[in-house]
């Protein structure tokens, strides 16, 4: 019986390449790190397509070239990391660029459904003294911006947009400093909505008038995220200008409203 060789190189092909791609793509991701927010599915992806390009341009430009030739390799896989490392340095630049908040710009505009100010993060200013009940106010407005459209929370500020700054909160840190704090605020997160949500928020700090404050930038989360409290977990949303938890009935409908997958989640592999 006679056999098809071009059947069998693109069989063993197929495979090879999708192992090739996946070591482009996890290269690039190692290199870009947390300045790339494409997954890893997505440049995969990229990666493919850039053999793809390559092995057309040997065909293109040279005749009589096999698969398995070392021009062909050479050019395809050279396609497909020139162009991962274009996609992936555009995408960094971009969420770059994205990433950057205007602090002065929240202050001047004030509170909406989209900004939320916070003196303190762990300050009691009434007691004057460190109260965890403060931390877990952070949290609350944090998931009920994921869960929301989205929104920044300014902390160090006060409810009429004037900085305050963030000396009375980095006086509860071994370290006072925002490294420090940008730690400690990561792992309360991470201690309250889970490892996935606690990702999600881009923190920066900002000098207001002498005065460091924090803004802290959440997106519309692509799956609901709950607030662990003890045993209890429970889902904050805004509605409006304010900060509210939803009862089992309302978080029911609430979730299956809000949170149908939509076409660029699926295609970027958030959903």
């Amino acid at each position: 019986m006679a056999r098809s060789d071009v059947l069998i190189e693109f069989g063993i092909a197929l495979p090879v390449a999708l192992v090739v791609a996946s070591l482009i793509a996890w290269v690039v991701r190692l290199v870009f790190r947390r300045r790339l927010s494409l997954p890893l599915s997505v440049m995969i992806i990229v990666s493919i397509v850039g053999l793809s390009v390559g092995m057309l341009l040997a065909g293109s430009l040279f005749s009589g070239l096999r698969l398995w030739m070392p021009t062909t390799i050479l050019l395809a896989f050279g396609c497909s990391v020139a162009l991962s490392f274009l996609v992936a340095g555009i995408a960094a630049a971009a969420g770059a660029g994205a990433a950057a908040i205007d602090v002065p710009a929240l202050l001047a505009a004030g509170e909406s459904d989209r900004v939320e100010f916070k003196e303190t993060a762990r300050w009691n200013v009434r007691e004057e003294k460190k109260d965890a009940r403060m931390e877990q106010i952070v949290a609350k407005t944090v998931a009920a911006f994921l869960n929301s459209s989205g929104g920044t929370l300014v902390i160090g500020v006060t409810d009429d947009g004037t900085a305050t700054g963030l000396d009375r909160d980095y006086a509860t840190l071994r370290t006072p400093d925002a490294d420090r704090f940008e730690l400690w605020l990561r792992d309360l997160l991470t201690a309250s909505l889970g490892k996935n949500a606690a990702t999600l928020p881009k923190i920066r700090f900002a000098r207001i008038d002498g005065k460091e404050v924090c803004a802290v930038r959440c997106p519309r989360s692509p799956e609901p995220v709950f607030l662990a409290q003890g045993n209890a977990r429970e889902l904050w949303v805004r509605v409006g200008n304010s900060t509210r938890a939803f009862g089992v009935d309302e978080a029911v409908a609430y979730v299956s409203r809000h949170f149908t997958p939509r076409i660029s989640d699926v295609v970027l592999g958030r959903r």
